[in-house]
């Protein structure tokens, strides 16, 4: 049952985030998914719906980089990683989008690493 009210709940706050982030061309969204042992971030324009980068931990290029670190500093590399992806495409600014999530340890160490690599939000 608590698991249930905790999905519900991030639901909940989800959509309450969500009325107010919403992704442009130019500055689209920096999307967050955190499951229990991955984490994915995603660069997204909210008008035409498409996923312009995106990385995470399961990325072929990732992986080598992750052996040996905690979840959290598997996140800064994640969000360094999105950031130059999203550099190369020229997009500089994005709208952070936290999907429900406590801005807090990985959520917060994804956007820390993003901010490193380049993006400004």
């Amino acid at each position: 049952m608590a698991e249930k009210n905790r999905r519900l709940g991030r639901e909940r706050r989800r959509k309450h985030v969500r009325k107010k982030v919403f992704g442009t061309p130019e500055r689209p969204r920096l999307n967050v998914f955190r499951s229990l042992r991955h984490i994915y971030a995603q660069v997204i324009d909210d008008t035409k719906g498409h996923t312009l980068a995106s990385a995470s931990t399961l990325d072929p290029e990732v992986r080598p980089q992750l052996d040996g670190l905690t979840k959290t500093e598997q996140a800064r590399i994640v969000g360094k990683v999105v950031a130059a992806r999203a550099l190369e495409k020229g997009i500089t600014k994005v709208v952070f989008d936290r999907a429900g999530y406590k801005y807090h340890g990985r959520v917060k160490a994804l956007a820390d690493g993003a901010r490193e690599g380049g993006l400004d939000f």
